[in-house]
């Protein structure tokens, strides 16, 4: 198949597309270094040029014409929509940002599928659109209406842009629903890179919300393993699916959570990090800050009864892969 991934130098489009290259796919990616380390990017990406199936072009989301004329050239059978402007905290500081990322861009993108018309869009959604969500497991199912960060407000507006068009256009759309990703070559801004780094250094670590904030932390590679599984499975109306389905009764649209169902406290990640780095972290406890909710938990039973799997990789295990990687990648 021919793949197209935007955001390919990014965390998880990088992951997603070195398994497509290895599984013997043609990958096209896009990708503008605009995030929180274009360096790390730009590493990313040279080790994806190394593949001989896999091409680049430099381009940003607001460019609707290039975004188009790319698409158009790439003609693909699926495009992977992995790009974004992320973070919860931090979406209120600039928040246009976030709305010509993660709504403009994708608007640009659905504009662009309209034409090309691609076999499978995936979308790359978030856990935080289940916002002030009382009672987790959450399931694609539950309300998405209460966001407690812009961010937020921004991933569930692009869902429903997706569903529109994904009824108006007969574009097959599956939105991913994204719990806390971590692993080797993460975002520096993420909590588990802040802390190894900062542990290392010999500085004191924060913990908001007091420590006590639970995570479903999702380790990358199970998520590359979802996201493989879910290329094929092209959503349409009236097709066998389980009781728990978020299929849309009018378009080929639906959400699928991706996590392992595993949630830990933050101060449980850390206790793993320090048992990685036989190293006791200096921890400052915070209150919780804007944007935070107290609980991100997934009910991953659409996920497994779709493609069979189960996302397990316990949580120490992924921070000492990360950690090794951090070490090396480093030299500390």
């Amino acid at each position: 198949m021919k793949i197209a991934i935007t955001g390919a130098a990014g965390f998880i489009a990088f992951h997603v597309a070195r398994a497509l290259l290895a599984d013997g796919h043609a990958v096209s990616g896009m990708d503008s270094f605009t995030g929180h380390d274009p360096d790390l990017a730009r590493q990313r990406l040279a080790l994806l040029l190394e593949h001989p199936e896999f091409e680049f072009v430099q381009l940003d989301l607001s460019e609707a014409a290039d975004l188009q004329d790319w698409l158009t050239r790439t003609a693909p059978d699926v495009v992977l929509h992995l790009a974004a402007e992320a973070g919860a905290r931090t979406s209120f500081a600039d928040p246009g940002a976030y709305v010509r990322a993660n709504m403009i861009g994708t608007l640009h993108l659905l504009e662009a599928c309209r034409v090309v018309a691609p076999a499978h869009l995936l979308i790359a959604s978030s856990s935080s659109v289940y916002g002030a969500n009382e009672l987790p497991p959450s399931a694609e199912t539950d309300r998405t209406d209460f966001p407690v960060s812009f961010y937020a407000a921004t991933k569930s507006s692009a869902e429903s842009m997706s569903h529109a068009y994904s009824h108006a256009f007969d574009i097959p759309t599956t939105c991913l629903r994204l719990f806390t990703v971590y692993g080797p070559w993460g975002r520096p801004d993420m909590a588990l890179f802040t802390f190894v780094r900062l542990i290392l250094e010999g500085e004191p670590i924060e913990l908001y919300g007091d420590g006590q904030l639970m995570r479903d932390f999702t380790y990358v590679a199970d998520v590359v393993d979802a996201v493989l599984a879910l290329i094929p499975l092209t959503p349409a109306p009236g097709q066998a699916h389980p009781a728990s389905d978020s299929l849309s009764p009018v378009a080929p649209w639906r959400t699928v959570n991706v996590a392992g169902s595993q949630p830990v406290l933050v101060t449980e990640l850390v206790s793993a990090v320090e048992a990685s780095l036989g190293t006791v972290a200096e921890k400052v406890l915070l209150p919780r800050q804007q944007g935070d909710v107290v609980d991100t938990h997934a009910d991953v039973g659409l996920l497994t009864a779709l493609t069979g799997l189960k996302l397990q990789t316990p949580v120490g295990e992924g921070v000492a892969a990360f950690v090794e990687w951090h070490r090396a990648h480093y030299r500390v």
